[in-house]
């Protein structure tokens, strides 16, 4: 796009709002980006935390059903919701959920060890809510969404030569060039991704404001406008009898022979208002799935209509896994995690290119320094915890990453802080590798944990190289300064 379409007063206002844009959302940014990088295989993540717990994707509906009817029998009618997760190919194991209880269960239907992914849940809480009280988080990590969108457009509003530059990257310089090159390649060539990230990342916060208006517009009350998006749920009052689970797998695949069932919810367990909910997954279709009802009889009440509903219904359920990458396999996973990777490069470089933009170094430096290389090392700890003590906290989060920038801001060397805190995730990884390793022994590498592990050890490889690099260049500094004196 040629400079002169736009006129230069246009292209400066765009410029100062998309560089304030950027400098207030920056940290915020780069978390949420990074987290959300991180969560698109949060089923291999939560496969690694247990390592050593038996995968197999066979089940047996009626030893689901027997162990269904006995949870059931033990807990009375108090039991409320019952889940029960099906393996499928990203997560091949079975468990319950009962009672705010998850369990494994066994081949023969009897209840194993307990489901612990608390860092995998922790990080899935960073990205969505920043683990702040849930609906303030959602709203806040939807309003970066927005925001964003937001910086998109202004970014190329205020840099009409992008497109044209393209393909321009002058890297090694280390000045602020090769930040402005990476900053502005990635932006351009991940621009359509980024978009949708930011723009479905918007939609899930927004969603129960944007109900809230629908209602007060059409005068629907929230039930009406619930049935609306997600469809009629049966309102039973029977006799309760035992659930005849199997029965219902069965007429599932005479209703929808395609359907990949993925979860079974028994609703209003144990009172004469339960019923059965089978969510199964729909191949080659976006939708996250569609739910299918059943009498606790097995008889087939009727689905959700999420599959063959209005197409704004569909649209709603497709906005999950367009915004994870979880329609299309691992391939699809793995682009996905590297472009946000690339918006999370872009988040950095942005704030990058405006501290050496300025005159001085002060404070800021530092402590965005400790902010860029604080985060990967806090996210770390509490993983180390969790493998090594089946411990995982927010709160041991956010004081190491405060310990961290408080010694960012007290070393007052830019340069000095960003070497420490690579080493300090040097001795982390390392640490991470090993309590792994020493925990599950031959488990650790089976093929999620080989993804995670791998993963881990090429992190371990550049921060290596660049510790190597940045004592180089302090030894050539170090040279220079001993010559001129």
């Amino acid at each position: 796009m040629p400079t002169q379409l736009l006129p230069p007063k246009l292209v400066k206002k765009q410029l100062a709002g998309h560089s304030w844009t950027g400098l207030m959302t920056g940290a915020l940014m780069y978390l949420v980006c990074l987290t959300g990088a991180l969560c698109v295989f949060y089923p291999e993540l939560q496969r690694w935390e247990q390592a050593d717990v038996r995968e197999s994707l066979e089940y047996d509906p009626a030893l689901l059903e027997t162990s269904l009817n006995s949870v059931i029998a033990e807990s009375g009618a108090d039991l409320g919701p019952v889940y029960l997760y099906l393996p499928y190919e990203a997560y091949p194991r079975l468990y319950m959920w009962a009672q705010e209880e998850s369990r494994f269960l066994d081949s023969d239907g009897s209840a194993g060890g307990p489901v612990a992914t608390d860092w995998t849940d922790f990080l899935i809480a960073m990205h969505v809510y920043l683990t702040l009280p849930r609906t303030y988080g959602i709203i806040l990590v939807s309003a970066l969404g927005a925001m964003l969108c937001a910086l998109i457009v202004s970014g190329f509003l205020s840099h009409p030569g992008l497109i044209k530059e393209a393909f321009k990257l002058r890297l090694g310089s280390g000045t602020r060039i090769e930040q402005v090159d990476i900053h502005n390649r990635l932006s351009v060539w991940g621009a359509p991704f980024h978009l949708l990230i930011a723009i479905t990342g918007a939609y899930f916060g927004l969603a129960l404001p944007m109900l809230a208006a629908l209602g007060a517009i059409s005068g629907m009350s929230q039930e009406e406008l619930l049935t609306e998006v997600f469809g009629d749920t049966p309102a039973l009052e029977q006799q309760v009898s035992r659930v005849q689970l199997a029965a219902a797998f069965e007429n599932l695949r005479q209703v929808d022979p395609d359907a990949e069932p993925r979860r079974v919810i028994l609703h209003n367990a144990g009172t004469p208002r339960q019923y059965i909910e089978i969510a199964a997954a729909q191949p080659g279709r976006m939708i996250g799935g569609e739910n299918y009802h059943f009498a606790p009889s097995g008889e087939y009440l009727g689905s959700a209509g999420l599959r063959d509903g209005e197409s704004g219904r569909q649209v709603v359920f497709s906005m999950f896994n367009l915004h994870t990458g979880h329609f299309g396999g691992f391939v699809v996973k793995l682009v996905y995690a590297i472009l946000g990777l690339a918006v999370t490069v872009v988040s950095v470089t942005g704030v990058n290119i405006w501290l050496r933009k300025r005159k001085q170094t002060d404070v800021i430096n530092d402590l965005w320094a400790g902010t860029v290389w604080g985060i990967p090392l806090a996210l770390m700890i509490p993983a180390i915890t969790q493998i090594a003590f089946q411990f995982t906290s927010m709160e041991l989060f956010w004081l190491s990453l405060t310990l961290m920038l408080i010694y960012s801001g007290r070393l007052k060397d830019e340069r000095r802080v960003k070497r420490h805190l690579q080493t300090a995730s040097i001795v982390g990884v390392t640490v991470l590798l090993g309590t792994h390793l020493a925990r599950f022994g031959a488990a650790a590498f089976e093929p999620a944990s080989i993804l995670v592990n791998g993963s881990l050890m090429l992190y371990l490889a550049y921060l290596v190289r660049a510790v190597a690099k940045s004592l180089r260049i302090s030894d050539s500094v170090a040279l220079s300064a001993k010559q001129a004196t």
